[in-house]
């Protein structure tokens, strides 16, 4: 039994503390918002004051924060993980941040206390955590993954060490450059099959039999096809991953002429409200330019 703290208790947050307390791990939590904390509080977790409270009595801290400035905040802040952490503790960041910040954090917090961390975001959402099987890419020293394996092992199935501190965020930009393009992809196509006045549920089944399929186009389809749009990937969170792979893209001197296209659509659905809805429906942003 490990002492883990997690801090930010959304979508994600939420199920991976309710894996941990299931693994008989003794938890902290710690959300800006008490009311995020309650349900936790009710299943056997100890709700804490601030991230620094946290830290002091947690041997892994675990942070799930939405953005760069969120993680820093967390970590790095006056009531923050390194003003409660010692040198034995490992933060272990499953937000999805740019490189160059997660390599600043962890410098961070090694050079003022000696505190490890790994940048080690994950993909699957939040369903897929409920069933413990996210697939989570670190970054960091990998004899400290091996050190918190068995914690992550209780949200994680695919558990992979990418390389130094920032790679797990590169890995991540990858990821989401695969998710967005392959999702405005399934809206391109549903949107050809509904205009050329043929079924699209029916195009998007026989396109999952041969090369057209993807992950992406089996789940996103559906819900372009009903217009449901209210799933739990809130289109705001794939505007910043997108923005984070042109920004990095930018400073590799590369092209991505894909992503610059999704990252456009995307910015159209945010200017038309939409920053809440689900990424599915960028459809919408197609379907009416």
């Amino acid at each position: 039994m490990a002492r883990v703290g997690v801090i930010g208790l959304g979508a994600m947050g939420a199920p991976m503390a309710r894996k941990l307390l299931k693994g008989n791990h003794a938890v902290t939590v710690y959300a800006r918002r008490k009311e995020a904390m309650a349900p936790l509080r009710a299943a056997g977790a100890k709700a804490s004051a601030s991230p620094a409270a946290l830290a002091a009595q947690c041997d892994i801290v675990i942070t799930m924060v939405i953005d760069t400035q969120a993680v820093e905040d967390v970590i790095l802040g006056p009531q923050g993980v390194i003003a409660g952490a010692d040198g034995n503790c490992v933060v272990v960041d499953h937000s999805t941040i740019d490189p160059d910040g997660a390599r600043k954090v962890a410098a961070a917090l090694k050079t003022a206390s000696g505190i490890e961390m790994l940048d080690a975001p994950v993909s699957g959402g939040a369903a897929v955590a409920e069933a413990g099987a996210l697939s989570i890419m670190a970054g960091g020293d990998p004899e400290v993954l091996e050190r918190v394996r068995p914690v992550l092992a209780c949200y994680g199935q695919t558990i992979v060490h990418i390389g130094p501190s920032g790679a797990g965020q590169v890995a991540k930009a990858c990821n989401q450059i695969c998710t967005i393009v392959n999702t405005l992809g399934a809206a391109e196509a549903m949107l050809m099959a509904e205009r050329a006045g043929v079924d699209p549920a029916r195009v998007k089944d026989v396109l999952m039999t041969g090369f057209g399929a993807s992950r992406m186009l089996d789940i996103q389809a559906p819900k372009m096809i009903a217009r449901n749009f209210e799933g739990k990937v809130e289109s705001r969170l794939h505007h910043k991953d997108i923005h984070i792979v042109l920004d990095m893209a930018r400073a590799l001197g590369i092209e991505l002429p894909a992503s610059s296209a999704a990252a456009r659509v995307i910015a159209k659905l945010q200017e038309r409200g939409g920053a809440r809805r689900d990424t599915s429906a960028v459809f919408e942003v197609l379907a009416n330019p």
